[in-house]
């Protein structure tokens, strides 16, 4: 029965902006709390950067294809009661990785240690022993930064100094690259064991060395990929809300954070509709959430003011495409590597222009789901790093498709003959898109870059400071950006939620 504000018995109202994965992940452990939650999503589905196009009876996962820590997402289901294989199948990747350079050399990165002793023995024979301490290092990181610390908020400058001791000891304040150079000797097994911090944003030569445990994350539950495509684990996550009585609305775009009195009071739409709300969390991007959602209260605008000030990660270009033909030689997932490496990624960071040439990541994943095509045939999409909007104005209406066309020659020259041939559909996701669609802030692909001082306590904080009911989640709050990261930050998120409106956890 509902009450005279329009709520059911004495349920808490919240109301959950943004429906990616740090958002369905808190929406699914508030609703298993005793919320009564509404998820808002822009877009004419859920999923955030996990969309799904469709085209020509090809499937496309538009973001993350590498799901890391199953452990989180079936820990997420059980908060509600249920079995995440109930709602998903999870498949097994191996090798993890097929890495590739322009002189021909290849490294299948495996979770099978005589295999990795093998391959790096036969490119430099000392680095074994090297590779064995950095992952003794890499398994200490994980412990610290990732078990003990990926799941609890940094609300106060004592959080930072409480967990500084251990951060002074793994040598937080280095970088990757430095750290794996420490132990590795060949410049090729450098960059093959400290190019992960690019998938969460980070500048392998300037993220905090506490980003090398996402190897040990790897090799402690390998690497996955849902049946169906990471949509399908969007459309299960959203099934499993549903089942327990959550609500989802999309095509909702938030036109603002109503805030009274220094409490959020509602979400009004750009529709005109109201969700009063007992409280409110953003997945939405920081600095869009303060500056435009908030934009009418001085808190936000000082807020947006101070973030926008920050460094943010840097962008994407990415091509969908569909091929005729089934290309099974190539990996699920396979790292290119240009002829550059630490300028090419200085320029992907710093630069004011585009590279004119690139690193690329191939995603193939029909070698393990060929449903994801039809019959005989292959659903790829490759993705190369670009600077963000902010750095680089790059007007991408002219140069995507010429930049398209300059990745499908390589592509084609080296990795996958007759790829033009064989064409059937393809189209571009630009920084512009993230900007317009996402509404990421510099068409950021990953938000605020995290290195030490953008991260743990000097990242945004779970909870706002000053409006008591409002908090974050997502990929710009702490830890930070990749599946895990989003799904730690959500259990970090809800616990303070479900404190805050003193509900039994």
């Amino acid at each position: 029965m509902k009450d005279g504000t329009g709520r059911i018995g004495g349920e808490q109202r919240a109301v959950v902006i943004g429906a990616g994965f740090g958002g369905i992940a808190l929406a699914i452990r508030l609703q298993a709390a005793g919320f009564q939650v509404t998820l808002l999503e822009k877009r004419d589905k859920p999923g955030g950067r996990a969309y799904v196009y469709e085209d020509e009876g090809f499937t496309f996962d538009a973001g993350p294809t590498v799901i890391t820590d199953p452990s989180a997402l079936e820990e997420l289901a059980e908060a509600a009661g249920r079995r995440l294989s109930d709602y998903v199948e999870l498949l097994p990747v191996s090798p993890f990785y097929r890495l590739c350079w322009e002189d021909g050399y290849a490294f299948d990165y495996v979770n099978d240690q005589s295999e990795l002793d093998r391959q790096i023995g036969a490119k430099g024979p000392a680095d074994v022993a090297g590779y064995q301490r950095f992952l003794a290092y890499s398994r200490d990181v994980f412990r610290e930064g990732y078990e003990k610390l990926g799941t609890v908020p940094f609300l106060s400058f004592r959080d930072m100094v409480r967990a500084g001791p251990q951060l002074a000891r793994l040598q937080a304040w280095r970088s990757v690259y430095a750290k794996v150079s420490e132990f590795i000797a060949d410049e090729q097994l450098r960059q093959a064991f400290s190019f992960h911090s690019l998938l969460v944003g980070g500048n392998p030569f300037a993220t905090s060395s506490i980003y090398a445990l996402i190897h040990a994350l790897e090799r402690e539950w390998g690497v996955w990929f849902p049946r169906g495509g990471t949509g399908a684990l969007v459309r299960g996550l959203i099934r499993l809300f549903e089942d327990i009585g959550g609500q989802v609305e999309t095509s909702a775009e938030v036109a603002e954070i109503e805030v009274r009195d220094g409490r959020a009071r509602a979400v009004v739409l750009k529709d005109g509709r109201r969700f009063a709300a007992d409280c409110v969390a953003s997945n939405a991007d920081v600095v869009h959430t303060y500056g435009a959602l908030l934009g009418g209260t001085a808190r936000g605008r000082q807020e947006a003011k101070r973030l926008a000030s920050k460094r943010f990660s840097m962008s994407l270009f990415v091509i969908y495409f569909g091929l005729r033909t089934h290309r099974p030689e190539l990996q699920h997932h396979t790292v290119l590597f240009g002829a550059r490496y630490r300028e090419l990624i200085s320029e992907i960071f710093k630069g004011r222009e585009l590279p004119g040439d690139f690193s690329l990541y191939l995603h193939n994943p029909c070698v393990t789901d060929p449903s994801l095509a039809p019959p005989g045939m292959g659903s790829f999409y490759v993705l190369s790093p670009v600077p963000h909007l902010g750095n680089a104005a790059i007007d991408w209406a002219v140069e995507g498709p010429k930049y398209r066309d300059r990745i499908f020659d390589y592509l084609e020259a080296r990795h996958i003959p007759n790829l033009k041939a064989d064409l059937v559909t393809s189209r571009i996701f630009t920084p512009h898109d993230f900007r317009d669609e996402l509404n990421a802030h510099h068409g950021s692909a990953f938000s605020l870059d995290p290195v030490l001082t953008q991260s743990a306590w000097f990242r945004p904080h779970n909870r706002d400071a000053e409006i008591a009911n409002l908090y974050l989640v997502g990929a710009g709050t702490h830890p930070g950006a990749g599946v895990p990261g989003v799904v730690g930050s959500a259990k970090a998120t809800a616990g303070l939620m479900i404190a805050d409106a003193g509900l039994a956890v």
